[in-house]
């Protein structure tokens, strides 16, 4: 038995559909969108992992002696300070780390919202001759 079914009339087009300038620059704006909430998605999970190691490390730290000297990395060197002075740096760390990681989900939010609006437009012009959604 053959898949194949005839369209409605409504799921037919014509494949001669106009696209003005602005609708090839509200598409365009579309494919940007896309691909910044692409790369907000890999900014967040690598805060996600870093935050994840801050927190495991910071574990780790509790369990020293609070005066034993740990190695603490600034940069490119490491520096010598005590498991105190380096809970506390580490715990610093992880506030400006969980700060980037809301202002990266509020990004996101941010251009998802864009993209439902141009999305909402896009499809009300041209219906099933034009497929916006992530494969």
């Amino acid at each position: 038995m053959s898949n194949i079914k005839m369209l409605d009339k409504k799921e037919e087009t014509d494949g001669d559909i106009e696209v003005s300038w602005v609708d090839q620059e509200r598409i365009n704006e579309f494919s940007k969108y896309n691909a910044k909430i692409d790369d907000l998605e890999d900014q967040y999970e690598k805060l996600k992992q870093e935050k994840e190691y801050l927190d495991d490390v910071g574990m780790e730290l509790e369990l020293a002696d609070e005066e034993e000297l740990v190695r603490y990395k600034v940069g490119d060197a490491f520096v010598h300070m005590t498991a105190a002075e380096a809970i506390e740096k580490v715990e610093k760390e992880s506030e400006k780390l969980g700060l980037s990681l809301e202002e990266v989900k509020h990004q996101v939010s941010t251009v998802q919202e864009k993209m439902e609006a141009l999305k909402k437009e896009l499809y009300a012009k041209f219906g099933n001759a034009i497929n916006l959604e992530k494969e």
